[in-house]
């Protein structure tokens, strides 16, 4: 994935940032035995996601004509001999 840019936006980056906080605060409340701040924690990995989302359809995302599964076969560059 490293090759094609996958993720490498403001939505993406924002997206995963908040649901891994959510993702620690979850687990943290897990552990502690609250189910309240659990499902609290799960509901901002959720939000995560939104927000992600969200940001895409504001433009802030990856545009589908860059995502590699949308180029043909003409359109990539041909591989190089090793050696």
């Amino acid at each position: 994935m490293a090759g094609s840019s996958h993720g490498h936006t403001p939505a993406a980056w924002t997206g995963v940032i908040i649901a891994f906080i959510g993702f620690c605060a979850a687990g943290a409340f897990m552990v502690m035995d609250q189910p309240v701040g659990f499902w609290a924690g799960m509901g901002v990995v959720l939000l995560g996601g939104l927000v992600g989302a969200v940001m895409r359809s504001m433009g802030l995302g990856q545009p589908k004509s860059d995502h590699p599964v949308h180029r043909t076969t003409g359109d990539r560059e041909p591989a190089r001999a090793q050696g």
